[in-house]
């Protein structure tokens, strides 16, 4: 048995012995947005995902309680005058969950393996900032040309293709973290397996049992260990929200991740002030095939988004925690000004149907032509399922007809990652880093991780280009409103609502702060019984 496993074995059995006594112990019981698909870090994309890898990990930067972004592994760090350039000074008592120091070199690793063509990472355009992480991920030159480098053990250096104005925030996904470099040589894929993944942040993992449960316990080497007051995170998949409310209300969950929206109002007449609302940056948006006909067609996308009427949507079955969504981009993000909004958005809903059927006609289908037949996918959730049939009704009314495929998350999120068919589906973007890039250029071309429905536009790509580009903030603002007003000519992608977040928050869990990122730290909250 080599040394650092040795170590890590050590490790695991230290916790174990030290929460022996399960008085002792304090456990978060953790509604969790859905099941992982894994975690091997370069392979997620889903928010429930990156909820656990946060517990994890530690990156460079981090957020904190508030969603502010904050030191990490770096506990300083400096840029060049021409924004090209970051020093990250690491902490010198950066330990990984057997013990080993986190060094400097682990990041390089960990940047290099996401670039490989061969680790198939979906999410991996995240860092094409960085010096030739885009030739690397398309095959066009070797890792080892990726501008990060290792100083000493305790330097690491950053060199960017052009100046990020957000690349900072950028270090705060997943894609960001560190990897330690022996377990994944020895184990290859099955690295993230318990027993074998070695983490650096407040948690190890212990267990992870499909469809039930994944356990993480507090690593006794984690540099802020003795401030982290949560002994063990229990998360559970949530899918059925209103088997995870009657959950939370038998004291058998702290929090859950979502709620029934239309109950709101009984669920605010039982549980007070432990409903938890907020805004959240993110789209609840419907992807279009637009690889195949009649998708391919814009009048057909068009007819099919401007009958959608949204305000009764936002309002019926979401109880007004969600927002109508006439753009792309939600408004209030960073670095944008006003989104660009759909034509019709003032437009009465009885003339917005009127059009629709208009331009279905003009494509072939209604009175006198075939019948517009839709396959619309969604993952199982009984707010979807709500919103899909409603969307469904508003379709029939200019003589759409529609059938359901229904799935869990895992199946259906990597459904639509590994190039599935379909003909519309569901999906919801919950940004990264707030920027309008983190949005639009899920539909650039070439993003084969996101852009599902295959959407091709050079003047909309030619655009992101330019943007990327562009060092001027207020200039860079214009082009990608540019690229948004084109994406809502086209809707390659139809936005519905614009996110909210709604929590089941027990008066136990201390330390929840609601925020724009959605993020929640276990390690900066507190359960007092």
């Amino acid at each position: 048995m080599s040394s650092w496993l040795k170590r890590t074995a050590f490790a695991v059995l230290a916790t174990v012995a030290l929460m022996g006594a399960a008085t002792a112990e304090v456990v978060y019981n953790r509604g969790n947005d859905a099941e992982p698909e894994t975690l091997d870090a370069h392979k997620t994309s889903t928010v429930g995902e990156g909820h656990i890898l946060r517990d994890l990990y530690e990156g460079l930067v981090i957020h904190n309680a508030k969603g502010e972004v904050v030191p990490g592994v770096a506990e300083k760090w400096e840029m060049s005058d021409d924004g090209k350039l970051y020093r990250f000074t690491l902490r010198a008592n950066a330990k990984w969950s057997n013990g080993d120091p986190v060094k400097a070199s682990d990041f390089v690793f960990a940047y290099r393996r996401i670039m490989s063509p061969e680790t198939g990472a979906k999410y991996a355009n995240i860092l094409y900032p960085i010096l030739n992480a885009e030739k690397i991920n398309k095959g066009q030159a070797k890792p080892e040309e990726l501008g990060v480098t290792a100083v000493d053990d305790h330097t690491l250096e950053i060199r960017l293709e052009r100046p990020t104005p957000y690349f900072i925030q950028l270090l705060t996904h997943q894609t960001g973290l560190p990897l330690h470099p022996p377990s994944v040589e020895k184990f290859g894929k099955d690295y993230v397996k318990p027993g074998n993944l070695v983490s650096n942040g407040a948690y190890m993992l212990a267990e992870f049992v499909p469809n039930s449960h994944i356990k993480v316990v507090k690593n006794p080497y984690f540099h802020d260990a003795k401030n982290v007051q949560i002994d063990v995170v229990m998360f559970y998949p949530v899918s059925d929200l209103a088997a995870a409310t009657r959950r939370f209300q038998a004291g058998e969950l702290h929090s859950t991740p979502d709620i029934p929206a239309d109950q709101m109002k009984s669920l605010k007449d039982r549980f007070g002030s432990q409903v938890v609302l907020g805004p959240y940056l993110g789209v609840w948006a419907l992807p279009v095939n637009t690889s195949k006909p009649p998708f391919n067609d814009v009048r057909v996308r068009k007819a099919l988004s401007m009958v959608i009427d949204r305000e009764d949507i936002a309002e019926r079955i979401w109880s007004e925690t969600m927002q109508p969504a006439y753009s792309f981009v939600p408004p209030g993000i960073g670095n944008y000004g006003t989104p660009a909004i759909a034509e019709y958005k003032d437009m009465a809903p009885i003339e917005r149907e009127d059009r629709a059927k208009e331009l279905l006609k003009e494509a072939g289908f209604g009175p006198g032509g075939k019948q517009l037949k839709v396959e619309l996918r969604y993952n199982t959730l009984d707010n979807n399922r709500n919103t899909v049939v409603a969307i469904a009704d508003m379709w029939k009314r200019i003589g759409v007809e529609t059938s359901f495929i229904n799935t869990d998350a895992k199946t259906h999120f990597a459904y639509l990652r590994d190039g599935g068919d379909f003909d519309i589906a569901r999906y919801g973007w919950i940004g990264d880093y707030s920027d309008p890039q983190n949005f639009l250029f899920l539909l650039e071309s070439d993003n084969k991780g996101f852009n599902y429905g295959k959407w091709k536009n050079e003047e909309y790509d030619a655009l992101m280009k330019q943007a990327a580009n562009e060092t001027d903030l207020k200039k860079r603002a214009d082009i990608l409103l540019k690229a948004e007003q084109i994406f809502m000519r086209e809707e390659p992608w139809i936005p519905v609502l614009h996110y909210g977040t709604k929590n089941l928050i027990s008066p136990k869990l201390i330390g929840f702060h609601q925020n724009l990122r959605g993020v929640y730290p276990s390690r900066f909250l507190q359960i007092k019984e």
